[in-house]
């Protein structure tokens, strides 16, 4: 099958397609130039690619060239401007990238031929955030305050729309939670700052120590959409899908925060992290998915635990100054797919 990836530069579609890559598809990517401290560098994904375009996805008519070029089977849409803070500072370029570039990417699809599935990734910070204490259900009220939950639900919606309007093939919606592991350097994210304070040995400082998010392996993550892409392809299923942890596994970022240097050794007189006390934006403070739908009609769950995947994180950046990055992530891989 050829998987046609967007965003494949950064975290989750450096996984996706050493993961897709190792399951013997064909992947091709789309996406703006990678950090230069990333995955997609350290692990050689290029080399993985049949082709490997730069094309920024505001750009309608780049874009409906360069994937009519690629002409895929089922197209995976990554790509976006991912950072709450980030949307703080850049709000119109967030948008433009969340909402349009997402209409401009389905808009694209109309002109291939070989077509079959295409599932836009969503997050869990499309729900209308009432800090309840229960997981979101797809059927919920979508909404957000802040510049990235905002544009990330018109996202979600505006698909909802145009696969209604237009769409002559299998779309669906996946909404997934915070996803941790290695390879993870993305400037004002949890996991890069606990290896950066870890490293030298420093106590990492906190935000919202007390906030409850939905915190997950990323192949844990993978995996849920890569069922879910089967069903599109079998039995032509559309509509939104949670991916989101155990509501047993629910954690503070302080809880995250307290594993991850227990795991790698490092504390400061028995402690594990300082408080920033001074103002922040809007975080929402409570929140859960609940995935009984995917559990229930995909047979989705996770093979991870909470503590595996604080484990598995640590060890991928313990190893990667000392091995090859490639190698770690694709041995975790392996280990992952003897779990299914």
């Amino acid at each position: 099958m050829h998987f046609l990836i967007t965003g494949h530069t950064g975290f989750k579609g450096s996984w996706l397609t050493l993961l897709l890559k190792m399951q013997g598809h064909t992947v091709s990517g789309i996406s703006l130039e990678p950090d230069e401290i990333s995955l997609y560098n350290q692990a050689r994904i290029s080399g993985e690619l049949l082709h490997d375009l730069r094309v920024d996805i505001r750009d309608f008519s780049e874009l409906r060239a360069s994937i009519k070029d690629i002409d895929p089977e089922v197209i995976i849409h990554l790509a976006a401007q991912p950072l709450v803070r980030e949307s703080y500072i850049h709000p119109i370029e967030t948008f433009e990238t969340n909402v349009l570039g997402t209409i401009n990417l389905l808009e694209s699809t109309k002109v291939l031929k070989k077509l079959r599935a295409t599932l836009v990734i969503t997050t869990d910070k499309v729900y209308k955030n009432q800090n309840t204490l229960k997981g979101y259900v797809e059927s919920d009220p979508l909404g957000g305050d802040d510049p990235y939950s905002a544009s990330k639900a018109a996202a979600d919606i505006a698909t909802q729309s145009w696969t209604k309007s237009f769409s002559s093939t299998s779309v669906a919606i996946a909404r997934a939670g915070n996803v941790i592991g290695g390879g993870d350097w993305a400037v004002d994210r949890l996991i890069p700052e606990l290896v950066k304070a870890n490293q030298g040995q420093m106590l990492p400082t906190l935000r919202y120590p007390n906030a409850i998010r939905p915190w997950q392996h990323v192949l844990d993550c993978l995996q849920g959409y890569l069922l879910l892409v089967d069903k599109m392809l079998n039995e032509n299923v559309t509509g939104e899908w949670n991916f989101g942890p155990n509501h047993l596994e629910q954690k503070s970022v302080q809880q995250v925060v307290e594993a991850f240097g227990k795991e790698w050794g490092n504390s400061v007189s028995g402690k594990y992290w300082n408080l920033d006390g001074g103002a922040q934006p809007h975080e929402a403070g409570y929140l859960l998915l609940d995935s009984s739908k995917a559990q229930r009609e995909l047979g989705w769950m996770e093979r991870l635990s909470f503590q595996d995947s604080v484990d598995w994180t640590v060890e991928w950046f313990k190893k990667y100054s000392e091995s090859d990055p490639r190698e770690i992530t694709e041995s975790q891989i392996s280990r992952y797919l003897l779990r299914l």
